[in-house]
Parts: structure tokens; C-alpha cells; sequence
């Protein structure tokens, strides 16, 4: 199956009480076939640490069977019980006997631990269908990836697209601490 490029997005909230907005708009982007939900967790960390997780998803039955708990296993979190963290252990030690090593130490994202104690995360998994042919073009003229990111709104005053007091307002909602309160 060929797939676009993906992305792990980690979206934090003081409780876990998800009122369906997301979802929402989820649903309205992959209706445009602007981009595919791999997977979807909804993640509750107690204020022990102990985390709860919850699979959500919007795809066909056809495609969770063919696709699995993905978001689980990138994150190292057993969501089929032993059986899945097997399944993934098992993937993993394929995956580095035939050369690929998806993170170095340096790079490793513990996303379960920057979700602070006492709060809720969702942790959605995209396909990006609209970057696809932006990606072939890339590939086809011999480019590759070398970085990417989204950048913070402070630096977007520099370049005139946000106004001082846009950017404050919008860094501060999206920078809010989750676990406070």
C-alpha cells in the first residue's frame, strides 16, 4: 500500500473530556480526502501517572484491520495487552534486523511522559493525502526531506503574517500548561 507522508500529533487537555469538535473536523478533512486518520488514541494520565487509553478512530473496519493499533506501538504503549506489545516487539526487532532504525536514543520521543500528571492527550496519527503529490514532485526531481516542524506563532511576527498581539495570543493558548489547574 503505498501511503503519504504521516505525522504523530500529541494534543493536550485538562481532562478527558473529548466533546467531539475533533473528531468533527477530523471527519470534514478525510471527507475532502485531505488527510486519513491512521489511528487515534485518547490517552488519561492520573494525577499517579497511571495511564488509561482509549482507541478512537474514523476508519472503515477494512482499513483498522489492515492498519492496527499503529499509534500504540510507535509510542510503546500496549494496547492489545500482551499480545500487542508482543506483536510490536516483534515488528521492532524486524524492522532493525533488516536495517531500519526508526529512532536513535538522541532523537527518542517519549510522548507519554511530556503529558503531565493529572490531565488527557490525544494522540492522532495523519496521513497527509493532500502532500502527495507535493512529495512524488519533491522525489521526482531528486529532493529529499530534511527537516520539518511547525513554527511557533512568535516567529511569524518577524515575517509580517501575525501582529505582536496575535502571536502572543495565540503562543499562549497553544503553549498553556494542560496539567494546571
Amino acid at each position: 500500500m503505498a501511503i503519504g507522508p504521516v505525522q504523530l500529533i500529541v494534543l493536550g487537555f485538562p481532562a478527558p473530556d473529548f466533546h467531539g469538535q475533533i473528531v468533527a473536523e477530523l471527519e470534514r478533512l478525510r471527507e475532502n480526502d485531505a488527510v486519513r486518520v491512521i489511528d487515534a488514541l485518547a490517552v488519561h494520565k492520573g494525577t499517579d501517572g497511571e495511564v488509561e487509553v482509549t482507541h478512537l478512530s474514523n476508519l472503515s473496519d477494512e482499513e483498522a484491520a489492515e492498519l492496527g493499533s499503529t499509534v500504540g506501538a510507535l509510542v510503546g504503549l500496549g494496547i492489545e495487552g500482551e499480545e500487542g506489545l508482543l506483536a510490536g516487539a516483534v515488528a521492532g526487532a524486524e524492522a532493525v534486523a533488516d536495517g531500519i532504525h526508526p529512532f536513535s536514543d538522541e532523537d527518542a520521543w517519549d510522548v507519554i511522559d511530556e503529558i503531565p500528571d493529572g490531565s488527557a492527550a490525544a494522540l492522532v496519527l495523519l496521513e497527509h493525502h493532500w502532500a502527495v503529490p507535493l512529495r512524488d514532485a519533491v522525489l521526482s526531481a531528486g529532493g529529499v526531506r530534511i527537516a520539518d516542524g511547525f513554527i511557533s506563532p512568535l516567529d511569524l511576527i518577524g515575517i509580517g503574517l501575525l501582529t505582536a498581539e496575535e502571536a502572543r495570543q495565540q503562543h499562549a493558548a497553544e503553549t498553556a500548561t494542560v496539567g494546571a489547574g
